[in-house]
């Protein structure tokens, strides 16, 4: 038996400026081949665990590529072709596809980056078996589901369940190919567009949303994936899905997501996310500071890489400067050009540059002027370091050359690449404790919190004008359906939005 297992990810922001070439898939683009299969061995993805259960049943692997990037804005067209094209090319002769996929793709050529590549694996392999492990803010179509034969979806926001998403996936295409079960899909899409920071699993709508779905399978289903979806994507629909897995009952399946459909549509609001004014947010995070003997968490999820951010916006470091905030650890703050300087300048220099706000923010009707900063070069590295937390645990990450900024109140981590603060190491690879800051003031949403919370005294939520902002009112949308809730009264029902 010979299978193929690829991996492909990246949740689009059309409203990013932050370009995706080839080389954004991955520290230095794309691995292929046996480098593909290394790259995932021992690691905590959805790919490896895919690569487990094909060793584990004594099958023959195809791995021809492992394409992840950040979030950020349309997959360069050719670059997406080229994906699409490697894993096509290498799928003939295979019994089984195993796919670790994203979900929210849009490329300058396609609104439905997934979905297109799946028709085109269908159309080329027409019967052979195909599972799908996508993450948790995929925005599912209609092509996805009647071209994958399993899709199972993230159940934790933070992610930190990627593997076990792909061992389920992988096990129920196995169940298939021995026979002993025959997997069909249903799903249902409802009208509601979720903010980011009401998808995290410890949110009550959320959290009872995931819970339903887990009861729907300890009940018989084969599995039952809520996917909250991207709402920072001008496509038809941004929205919330369901998705379902029987055996054999097609019925069954649809019973079950219009089920849980329902329950989420009665619960909507507590997908929706109530902006603080920064300033307030700040002033709390002083107030909580007085007392603390351990670091407040200011959380700046405006631009956060994660969702497509450009990480250069400066409006709550200077906001947390004008309040009289000090003893500051910020970042991680992507400039390159302040980066190439501070390097220039060499540990132990006093500099004058201009940082920040440096990337167009046209598409949100925003301009801004880098911040003119004084300081001293603390520390320079080549941003390498392994991440030891529960997220990508194991892996080498490289933040591209970075450096420490010493302004007084704040130290502040520039890097060449925008990176998500994954672990501790993004500051200890510079020689910086964040457990000696007074505030940490991370440019991140969720990704951070497995392994900053615990050293931290509490967590301010701080709102910014970003390409990642909860305030949809910055985002001109053009192409999406109308109504979705919160951006309209959608009405008391979602008859209209069924899968």
């Amino acid at each position: 038996m010979k299978v193929l297992i690829a991996r492909t990810n990246h949740e689009t922001n059309t409203f990013s400026p932050v370009a995706t070439p080839l080389s954004a898939f991955g520290p230095q683009g794309p691995v292929y081949g046996a480098d593909a299969l290394a790259a995932n061995l021992g690691k905590r993805t959805a790919m490896a665990a895919f690569i487990d259960l094909a060793q584990q049943h004594g099958a023959d692997m195809v791995t021809p590529i492992d394409a992840s990037a950040y979030p950020s804005g349309p997959v360069d067209g050719e670059a997406y072709r080229h994906i699409c094209d490697t894993i096509v090319d290498a799928a003939p002769g295979c019994d089984a596809l195993l796919l670790d996929l994203h979900g929210a793709m849009v490329a300058e050529t396609t609104d439905d980056g997934e979905g297109d590549l799946l028709e085109r694996l269908r159309a080329r392999l027409p019967g052979v078996p195909i599972a799908v492990a996508l993450d948790l803010h995929g925005n599912v179509t209609q092509k996805m589901i009647d071209h994958a034969d399993v899709i199972v979806s993230f159940k934790t926001y933070p992610h930190i369940d990627m593997y076990e998403t792909g061992a389920h996936a992988g096990r129920l295409l196995f169940d298939m190919l021995a026979g002993n079960s025959r997997p069909v899909v249903a799903w249902r899409r409802l009208p509601l567009v979720s903010h980011t920071l009401r998808s995290a699993t410890d949110t009550p709508a959320m959290r009872a949303a995931v819970e339903a779905a887990r009861a729907a399978e300890s009940s018989g289903l084969l599995a039952a994936s809520v996917l909250p979806g991207f709402g920072l994507a001008d496509i038809a629909f941004p929205c919330l899905s369901v998705v379902t897995v029987a055996d054999g009952d097609r019925n069954a399946a649809q019973r079950a997501a219009d089920a849980l459909a329902e329950g989420i549509w009665g619960k909507r609001a507590g997908f929706c996310y109530d902006r603080e004014p920064l300033a307030e947010s700040l002033a709390r995070a002083q107030d909580m500071a007085r007392a603390a003997t351990r670091p407040v968490m200011l959380l700046d999820h405006g631009d956060n890489c994660m969702s497509g951010g450009t990480c250069d916006t400066m409006d709550v470091l200077s906001a947390a400067l004008d309040l009289g905030l000090e003893g500051i650890l910020a970042g991680l703050y992507c400039d390159p050009r302040a980066v190439d300087a501070l390097h220039q300048a060499g540990v132990g220099a006093a500099v004058a540059l201009p940082v920040g706000n440096k990337q167009s923010l046209e598409r949100i009707g925003r301009q801004a002027r880098p911040m003119a900063l004084q300081g001293t070069v603390l520390a320079l590295s080549d941003g390498w370091y392994t991440i030891t937390g529960p997220t990508y645990t194991g892996q080498r990450a490289c933040m591209g050359r970075s450096a420490v900024l010493d302004i007084g109140a704040a130290r502040l981590v520039l890097t060449e690449r925008t990176h998500e603060p994954w672990d501790l190491g993004v500051f200890e690879s510079l020689g910086q404790d964040p457990r000696e800051a007074r505030f940490l003031l991370l440019k991140s949403r969720m990704y951070c919190r497995p392994v900053f919370v615990p050293i931290s005294a509490g967590l301010v939520e701080c709102d910014s004008p970003g390409a990642t902002s909860s305030d949809w009112s910055l985002f001109p949308f053009k192409r999406r359906a109308r109504p979705l809730y919160p951006l309209e009264d959608a009405g008391p029902g979602m008859t209209d939005y069924a899968g």
